[in-house]
């Protein structure tokens, strides 16, 4: 779920609540974006007083550098406590924050070392990969974990919102009816013994001067499944942002992953980008299909 800002395409207006379909010959709707992280706000309510220093570069919803009064830094975000699982991760020695603040729904998190990942190379890419290898295993007998929900016959909580296609137009139909068969033909669950980021793309990876991986961030979606979910995420991303790099996937789950991150590109970018963007991940959508 990224790219630049852009308006939503002329001729769309809020008329209906989230996940109504139209019918033909009605008005199309226009779901609403998702709220960006007010920063300010967040200080005011956390019990510690940090000070603000500049957003973090990338990302949809925000973050922010912060320090403590001690003069560290750290990286403040809105997101639920997945902490126990980033404990796992790092035991596993996968590079992910702790949590070193929880004020609900703000988090306050280790600042890890390196740069965003903005262009992958095939050594972070490699690296990726290892992460996704790490991940298999960790959450084996955890029954008490929800399994990875994939939103392909409801709406999601915030994404994935099937309104927006049925709404947006004759192309996106299509794709939200072959999403939605897919949705009745498989569990809409994924389940694994695997801790699955959920958003496993190159903007949520830190890399040193030679593009070797030193931190995954953004671990808000974190939870139990299959971890060849995370490498079709990482698919999907390099189709757009380094189409040479290639990442192989089960042919088991790849149905399914390819239906969730086909309504999730394309519901997110009808939301939040340009007519442009929406075209851009429809054309990656009917290239990836299984």
């Amino acid at each position: 779920m990224r790219r630049s800002s852009g308006n939503p395409p002329p001729g769309h207006a809020a008329r209906k609540p989230p996940g109504t379909p139209i019918r033909p010959h009605e008005e199309p709707i226009i779901l609403p974006p998702v709220p960006k992280l007010d920063v300010r706000r967040a200080l005011n309510a956390l019990p510690v007083p940090l000070t603000y220093e500049g957003p973090c570069p990338g990302g949809q919803v925000g973050a922010a550098y912060v320090r403590w009064p001690d003069g560290h830094r750290s990286v403040l975000t809105r997101g639920p406590d997945v902490s126990h699982l980033l404990s796992v991760a790092r035991a596993a020695g996968i590079p992910a924050p702790g949590y070193e603040l929880v004020h609900p729904p703000i988090v306050v998190q280790q600042l890890l070392p390196g740069a965003v990942a903005r262009v992958p190379t095939a050594r972070t890419v490699a690296d990726m990969v290892d992460v996704n290898r790490r991940c298999r295993g960790l959450l084996a007998g955890r029954a008490d974990l929800p399994p990875l929900r994939l939103h392909l016959r409801d709406d999601g909580p915030g994404f994935c919102l099937h309104g927006s296609l049925r709404a947006y137009d004759s192309r996106t139909r299509r794709l939200l009816d072959q999403i939605e068969e897919i949705g009745h033909a498989f569990p809409d669950t994924l389940e694994g013994d695997d801790l699955v980021h959920t958003d496993f793309h190159p903007e949520n990876v830190l890399v040193d001067e030679t593009g070797s991986v030193t931190g995954v961030i953004d671990w808000d979606g974190a939870t139990r499944g299959d971890a060849d979910f995370d490498l079709f995420t990482l698919r999907f991303d390099l189709a757009l942002r380094a189409p040479e790099l290639r990442v192989d996937v089960s042919d088991t789950v790849a149905p399914v992953c390819w239906a969730h991150m086909s309504l999730r590109q394309v519901d997110w970018a009808i939301r939040h980008f340009s007519a442009s963007d929406v075209t851009l991940w429809l054309d990656i959508a009917e290239r990836l299909k299984p």
